[in-house]
């Protein structure tokens, strides 16, 4: 019996716990899994239950079910932060999870029965599930968190990020796996292309990708990873000694050559700026002739921002970066300020009750390093604030506080993500996180050097080039996403003209 029929002959609810089980599959494919072939396995038996679904609402329930099993998965880690304080607010974290999961999985159940409301062919599947992963990026303030496509990140087909992003990745993955279900159904002819297809493409980006080697006169970063655990980072008698353990980092002898740039992570001091002269003052003393950037809080008024700084020599701060994504209900409340009209300050950040946004990106210089564009923690997940800057930087630079994730999957998801940003722009990034890991990622986005995980040090490290600005550098997710309106629309006009045979 092949796989259609099988899928067929199994009872609704069976079908359900199929469907569950194949989303958990798929997220076996993100870091720092990274088993990519089970995220096409898992897909393809998605497609495959879709296509065996009565009807688009049962194809709906389906891809829910599968979306709701994927993400409870792929982002199990964002219980973390409420054990932090885990008599206050664990109680809270099974249901961050089961909610989050389910109201993600809610897209999946869109795409599916699209899918098969178009007949249950590899086109508007391919398409349907582009798109969703576009909403998610975009919409509200978007949460692009654990792509379908991001399962390829740590393969050869990450070259191809460079043309068409995140989304020309998912699409890969969805092509493959609909063209394996295909094979699975024994539709040789029109499955074996598609399931060959990331498999040619791969082939086709040895050759491709260019060399991104740093030059022996590179420039020397030294990245200072403190190490401080979220209960323990603001604890007054804790947290001084966090400060001089990135003094003493700083300070230390060169490993091979003087650094030409000292990093520290987001938040790196406990002191807001306006209140941080002596520290900084010790902090230039400590880097030498090297400026600094760090992470650190500072108000106007009212108003908190998480911040970066680039710190001269005799403690000036001579470029000021205000983090402008800000994660929901994490560091700001929405519609908090809105309801300050009302007389409920409480969420609202005008009142210093959460942070402000920044005005929005922008690049910074470093002097022989050329320029460079900030970004803070969450900003680094999101390609539309990466690709936003009016004059292209040399260079990336992240610093991050990746404490709040845990020690198992959010790092190391967050370093995936990272590593492909590098990769669609073309550019190096240097990033540096409070636990790790704190890693030097050239523009082919490959990892050149880090500090691992849950581990104290520093490391210096030469910062590779830049490449020439890549397709996607140049244009951003407009053209991927017109290709997949346009694709489902012809989809759409083909199933009028055809019928729904599947």
């Amino acid at each position: 019996m092949r796989a259609p029929e099988t899928v067929r002959a199994l009872g609704a609810r069976a079908q359900v716990a199929l469907a569950v089980l194949a989303g958990a599959l798929g997220a076996l494919g993100q870091a720092p899994l990274n088993i990519w072939p089970a995220t096409f396995l898992s897909l393809a038996l998605v497609y495959g239950l879709g296509r065996a679904a009565p009807g688009w609402r049962r194809a709906g329930l389906l891809g829910w079910a599968a979306g709701t099993g994927y993400y409870m998965l792929a982002l199990f880690w964002i219980v973390e932060p409420f054990f932090i304080d885990a008599p206050r607010h664990g109680w809270m974290a099974p249901f961050a999870l089961v909610f989050l999961a389910i109201g993600l999985g809610s897209f999946w159940a869109g795409a599916l029965a699209v899918t098969r409301a178009l007949g249950g062919r590899a086109a508007p599947f391919i398409a349907a599930f582009m798109l969703i992963e576009a909403a998610r990026t975009y919409l509200l303030t978007g949460f692009p968190w654990a792509q379908i496509g991001h399962g390829l990140i740590d393969t050869g087909l990450l070259y191809w990020a460079s043309w068409s992003g995140s989304l020309g990745l998912t699409a890969l993955v969805l092509a493959g796996a609909a063209g394996l279900w295909m094979l699975m159904a024994g539709r040789w002819r029109t499955g074996a292309p598609l399931a060959a297809l990331p498999l040619v493409l791969w082939a086709a980006a040895i050759p491709l990708t260019p060399e991104a080697g740093a030059n022996a006169d590179a420039a020397t970063i030294r990245l200072v990873q403190p190490n401080a655990p979220q209960d323990e980072k603001w604890d007054p008698e804790k947290a001084v000694g966090f400060f001089r353990r990135q003094l003493d980092y700083t300070a230390a002898a060169p490993q091979e050559k003087a650094p030409d740039l000292i990093v520290w992570p987001e938040t790196a001091i406990p002191w807001v700026l306006e209140r941080a002269g002596p520290a900084l003052d010790a902090i230039s003393e400590a880097a030498g002739e090297a400026p600094v950037v760090l992470g650190l809080q500072r108000f106007e008024g009212r108003r908190y921002f998480n911040s970066l700084i680039r710190l001269d020599q005799g403690g000036e701060v001579t470029a000021l970066y205000d983090k402008h994504h800000l994660v929901p209900f994490g560091e700001y409340m929405p519609f908090g300020n809105f309801l300050a009209n009302f007389g409920i300050y409480g969420l609202a950040s005008n009142e210093g009750n959460g942070y402000s946004a920044g005005p929005g990106p922008q690049v910074i210089e470093l002097g022989k390093l050329g320029l460079a564009l900030p970004l803070i923690c969450y900003e680094g997940v999101f390609p539309q604030d990466v690709g936003a800057y009016d004059k292209r930087p040399d260079l990336l630079l992240l610093i991050t506080n990746d404490a709040w994730f845990g020690n198992i999957l959010g790092p190391y998801q967050h370093l995936a993500q990272a590593r492909l940003r590098s990769a669609e722009q073309g550019l190096p990034m240097i990033r540096v996180a409070n636990t790790g890991v704190s890693a030097m990622i050239d523009a082919n986005g490959q990892v050149t050097a880090h500090l691992p995980l849950g581990e104290a040090g520093l490391i210096d490290t030469a910062l590779p080039p830049a490449l020439p600005p890549t397709p996607y550098a140049r244009t951003g997710d407009a053209p991927i996403v017109g290709f997949a309106a346009f694709l489902l629309l012809l989809s759409l006009l083909y199933h009028r003209r055809r019928g729904t045979g599947v």
